[in-house]
């Protein structure tokens, strides 16, 4: 009988022999005061955002040289904990620091996803409710292609974003994206990329993946703020310059009709930025004006930071 191996060796063999078979992108994490490249296994049977939810996480970029933003979707991070309850014990500046030694280990040319997470580990004594006390934390970098703006289709989704009194919407929590992929699932059975979905009042709240934007008559509208979705860093950004650069941005309630009728539409988010939507049902769309603007902003203001 061969000798026992101690456990940590064991898990040691074991992450690193499937993350070299499991297809994932090239993967550096900091979990329990060390970096670990592949993808580490952090979560048992037990673990309770493992089956009811508990955990939080927040998505910047580093893509051309340039992390538009990290600071901002560090702070998130902790802001979504403090909304479902958990301990936020990792300061914004410490996120920053690590985020900046994890992107140090990949080339200099590489497109990298980055995303600080924290869960809850036990159950509190009602079992649904988490323990604050055991809130656990990583931070997750990999490489991720920036999607290319070759832009994509949209349909109106039959599900609804829910409110503040039935959803965690006002946090970035793993619990609001099965409805997402429900929203994906349905559109892409009927041949489009993408979906809008509405608030319970059928007003737009945004796309299944990013927050939207149309334009008409030289006039940018977005959705306004009214606590079904998240108003995202990045969409906030385009916002901000547009507006400085003399374009009229209007965030107010729009309905799928208004999308039906705009001269273009497009998309701003975390992981791919700014992309035009080329089709809304049967009627194709052209990049636009309004959205060529806003990505050569956006490109602008990102390598600024170099």
């Amino acid at each position: 009988m061969s000798p026992q191996l101690p456990i940590t060796q064991i898990r040691r063999e074991r992450n690193s022999s499937v993350s070299a078979l499991d297809g994932w992108s090239k993967t550096w994490t900091f979990f329990e005061d060390a970096w670990h490249e592949g993808n580490v296994r952090m979560w048992g049977p037990r673990t309770h955002a493992a089956w009811l939810c508990s955990v939080v996480f927040d998505g910047a970029r580093a893509f051309e040289g340039v992390t538009p933003d990290l600071e901002l979707h560090c702070a998130r991070v902790n802001d979504s904990a403090r909304k479902l309850f958990l301990k936020p014990m990792v300061s914004t500046e410490t996120w920053v620091k690590l985020a900046q030694e994890g992107i140090a280990k990949f080339g200099q040319d590489v497109a990298l996803y980055i995303r600080p997470m924290y869960w809850a580990e036990k159950e509190g004594p009602w079992v649904q409710a988490h323990d604050p006390e055991s809130t656990r934390w990583c931070l997750s970098i990999y490489e991720a292609p920036m999607r290319p703006p070759k832009g994509f289709s949209i349909t109106l989704s039959p599900y609804r974003r829910p409110t503040l009194e039935s959803m965690p919407v006002d946090a970035k929590a793993g619990c609001l994206y099965p409805n997402n992929a429900r929203c994906l699932f349905e559109a892409q059975a009927r041949g489009f990329d993408n979906a809008v979905v509405c608030d319970m009042l059928g007003n737009v709240a945004e796309l299944a993946t990013s927050n939207i934007f149309m334009a008409k008559d030289g006039v940018v509208y977005t959705p306004v703020p009214n606590g079904t979705f998240l108003a995202g860093i990045t969409r906030q950004r385009v916002i901000g310059l547009l507006r400085e650069a003399g374009i009229a941005v209007l965030e107010q309630t729009l309905s799928y009709a208004d999308l039906e009728a705009a001269d273009e539409i497009f998309s701003s988010g975390n992981y791919s930025k700014v992309v035009p939507v080329t089709r809304i049902g049967d009627r194709a769309l052209k990049f636009g004006p309004c959205y060529t603007k806003a990505r050569e902003l956006y490109w602008a203001f990102a390598h600024s930071r170099l």
